[in-house]
């Protein structure tokens, strides 16, 4: 299987719609995709933790750096 790999900016955006973005997103995206997402909302890690956990797709890493995030989720399931 091929990764596909796709970064979403979604800097100066409130929650949520850096996750509804993230969801869109991933729901064009296979099973086994990585999509990284940026943001500024410091609510977010919350945000996408929580989704993560609900729509069964994998958080694989997240960061914080000078007021940016970076997640990384892994899609995993065919299902968002």
């Amino acid at each position: 299987m091929s990764e596909t790999t796709e970064i979403l900016d979604t800097s100066g955006l409130s929650c949520p719609l850096p996750v509804l973005k993230a969801r869109k997103a991933l729901g064009a995206m296979a099973e086994g995709d990585v999509l990284t997402v940026i943001a500024t909302d410091p609510a977010s890690y919350i945000d996408f933790e929580h989704f993560c956990h609900a729509s069964g797709n994998t958080l694989l890493k997240h960061e914080e750096r000078d007021g940016v995030f970076e997640y990384v989720i892994r899609k995993s399931r065919a299902e968002t």
